[in-house]
Order: C-alpha cells, then structure tokens, then sequence
C-alpha cells in the first residue's frame, strides 16, 4: 500500500504537490514578490521628496540608495535563522508576516513624520524597512529554492520541464508588481505628495501581512526538513556548502560583477530631471517599459532559454549591458539629439532597459544556484547569495559616488559626467573575461537502476 508522505513525494515530482497546495503557494510567492516589484511606488517618491524636499546633492543621495540596502547583507543571518528555528511548526510563513509588519510600519511612520524631517530620521526609517523586505526575500526565496529543486530523473527533458518553472513563476510576479508600481508612481507624483504615497504603500504592505497570518504553513505542502536544528548545525552546513567549488566561485563572479561597476543611478537621476528637465512622468514610463521587459524577460528564459548554457547566457548579458552604457556615453555627449532623437524617447527605451537589464543575469543565475544548493540549508545559501549581491551593489554605489566626485560632477555641472560613464561601460565588460567562473550546466542526477 502506498503511503501518504510517498504519495506527495509523487505529486510534487509531477508538477508541486495537489491542487490546493500549488494554489496557496502561488498565492503567497505571488503576493510576496509582486509586493517586492511594487517598492519601486515609494522609492520613487523617495528620491523625489530627498532631491526636491530635503534638497540633498546627487552624491548624498547616491550614497543614501546604496546604504539603504546595508540589512540585505545580513541575509544570510535571516536564512539560517528561517532554517533553523519554527514558530508553531512553520518556518517560512512566520518570517514573511514578520518582515512585512516591519516595512508597514517604516513607511507609515514616514507618512506621519513631518515635512521637515531630518536625513537621520528619514535614513533610519528606511533602513527598517529595507530589515523588514530583507527578511521577507530570504523567506520566499528559500521556499522557491526548495519548491524549484529539480527531482532525481534519468530524463533530461524531465528536469529542463520542472527545474526554474517555479523561478520563473515569481520572477513574473515581480516584474508584475514593478510595472504597476512604476505605472502607479509616475501618475501619483504628480498629483500626491510623496508622504501620501508612503502612506499607500504602507497599507498594501498591511493587506500583506494580513494574507499572510491567515495562511498555515501545512497548507504548502513544503519538503520536509529537519526542524530546530540550531543555528550552529545549520551554520556549519552553510559553511560546507561554500567550500564546494561550483558554488563558491560562482558567488565572487556574480558578486564581482556587480561590484566593480561605479553606480551613477543618483548622478543620472539629477541629470535627466535637473539639466534636462524630464518629467516625473517621463522617468516612471521608462520605468514601466523596463519591467515590461523583465516580465517579457521572465517568459523568454521559462520558455525558450532554459536550456542554454548558464554560463553563455549570463556572459552574453553582461556584455549588452556594457553596450548599453556605451549608449549612454553618446546619449550625454549629445550623439543621439544630433541625429533627431529626442532626450525623452531615449530615457524611455534606452535609460528603462539598461536599468532592468542590470537585473536580467539574477534569474538564470538562481536557477542554478537553486539546483546546487545542498538539501536543508537553502534558505542560507540562497540567502548568502542575495547577501553577497546587497554588498556588491553598495560597494558598486560608493565607488559612483567616488568616481562622480573624481571628475567633479554635481548637481549644476555635468561636464564630467561623459568620461565617469565611459569607465563603468569598460568596467561593466571586464568580469566576461573570467566567466568560465559560471558552471556551464548542471547535469540531472540518475538513479541506480535496481537489479
């Protein structure tokens, strides 16, 4: 007679456990990451309210972009954590509550701060909210990591069919919510105040939390993994998973990646609104074509690009994005307005792409990193990664803020600007160069055939 626990091992192999399962995860991983994509709503008003509010510098800004993801590098504490110890018999849900209580409460206490409101305040409010949405991503991508791990199979097809379809799945969900949320930012910050807008998003993140304490973890039908190991357990068996060689050497190059190209988000954000005068309006249709493109993105890889090299794939973006800041080399020194193209249609296409096209390489990546993490400690590993990434990216941050400075770039005079961009496009190409860092596929595991 077969047995229940079998039965659901069955069922997940063919396609994530039964109905009612599958339809409680995709709302959950749904809603999580569709919320995730929406927080580009408030960040927009964010830099809107620090540039035209608190009249900070494009160098203060920058700087406050990147320190603002200073709790995402404590993720993989928040994995190990998530791992190792279960609130009432749950160890991912309980997390994803908590995190979102955290953020609703950051950005309504920002609605109810006044309109004089010191850098401090406004910095340590944000770095709250950033806690409360890190610790809500390790949470969900550790259940997509357990959920995506492809099953022992002697079939290929089989493991191309289930493995990154889940990945896929939220990674629409998020380009979903940055589309809306950027959609929604460019119309509300021109007829709400900023403060209005933290507020809004204040009470979607309520309406979160309030989804998520009504839904039990049972109802996933997760893997089952030891539970309460401890987090000494739980950190020697991440520390054993980073000694593997495809992992760990994968980590620096993707963190690398990131972190050897001097950000000049702050610096072009002052440049396309101050000197050029581009409308709000203009900035959030960018924004919104650029999530189109992730999302376009999302179902392209699911259903074309699965099964391409890994390592190719990500090699063959990291060189586009290289070209597209070349583009914006000739874009500031005024290439583009001589043949006719309007400043706007460029930031449109062109500034909307490259900003998503940053992105573009984590989705392939994870699936890969998904498929070696070793069984248990997903949640660390996975976490360790996006850890890894928040570092990158802040280290990417201070390095624009130091190269602006080097060539004097400010919020009146953008003279310098051209040369700073010509250095991040051949510092975006240089990590190609030792791309065979990437494992070049992951082969499915076989089962011995029984004799």
């Amino acid at each position: 007679m077969v047995s229940s626990e079998t039965m659901r091992q069955r069922g997940r192999r063919k396609g994530g456990g039964n109905e009612g399962s599958d339809g409680m995860r995709k709302l959950l991983l749904g809603l999580g990451f569709l919320v995730q994509g929406f927080r580009c709503f408030p960040w927009m008003a964010v830099n809107f309210f620090l540039k035209d509010g608190l009249k900070v510098d494009p160098s203060t800004l920058q700087i406050l972009q990147s320190s603002a993801n200073l709790p995402m590098v404590a993720k993989p504490f928040y994995g190990i954590l998530s791992d190792s110890f279960y609130f009432f018999g749950q160890h991912r849900v309980p997390y994803i509550a908590f995190g979102a209580f955290l953020q609703a409460v950051s950005w309504i206490a920002i609605f109810l701060s006044p309109l004089n409101i010191s850098f401090f305040t406004i910095t340590l409010y944000l770095l709250l909210g950033n806690l409360g949405a890190s610790v809500v991503e390790v949470a969900n991508d550790a259940m997509v990591a357990e959920l995506g791990k492809p099953p022992s199979s002697s079939s290929k097809n089989r493991q191309n069919s289930s493995s990154g379809q889940l990945q896929s799945f939220v990674w629409i969900a998020s380009s979903v919510g940055g589309v809306l949320g950027n959609l929604a930012g460019g119309i509300a910050i021109d007829r709400f105040s900023p403060q209005v807008m933290f507020l809004m998003f204040g009470i979607l993140l309520s309406i979160q939390f309030l989804v998520t304490i009504f839904i039990h973890e049972n109802s996933l039908d997760l893997p089952k993994s030891p539970s309460n190991r401890g987090i000494k357990k739980q950190l020697s068996e991440l520390l054993v998973a980073l000694q593997k060689p495809e992992i760990y050497y994968s980590i620096i190059w993707f963190a690398a990646s990131y972190a050897m190209i001097p950000a000049l988000t702050g610096t072009m954000f002052y440049y396309q609104t101050q000197h050029l005068g581009i409308e709000s309006s203009v900035l959030g249709i960018s924004k919104v074509f650029g999530q189109a493109a992730m999302l376009l993105w999302g179902v392209i890889y699911n259903k074309n690009l699965k099964s391409m090299s890994p390592r190719k794939l990500i090699s063959a973006i990291q060189a586009t994005m290289a070209v597209f800041m070349f583009s914006d080399f000739l874009f500031v020194k005024g290439v583009y307005r001589m043949f006719g193209i309007p400043y706007s249609l460029y930031v449109v296409l062109f500034s909307g792409l490259l900003e998503v096209l940053y992105f573009f390489k984590i989705l392939p990546f994870t699936v890969v990193m998904a498929q070696l993490c070793p069984p248990g400690c997903e949640g660390s590993v996975m976490a360790f990664l996006m850890s890894a990434l928040a570092l990158a990216l802040i280290i990417s941050g201070w390095i624009g803020v130091a190269l602006s400075s080097f060539f004097q770039v400010t919020g009146n005079d953008f003279s310098g600007l051209p040369h700073a961009l010509l250095i991040q496009a051949v510092c975006t190409l240089l990590p190609v160069y030792w791309s065979s860092c990437i494992p070049d596929g992951i082969k499915p595991k076989t089962k011995a055939k029984e004799g």
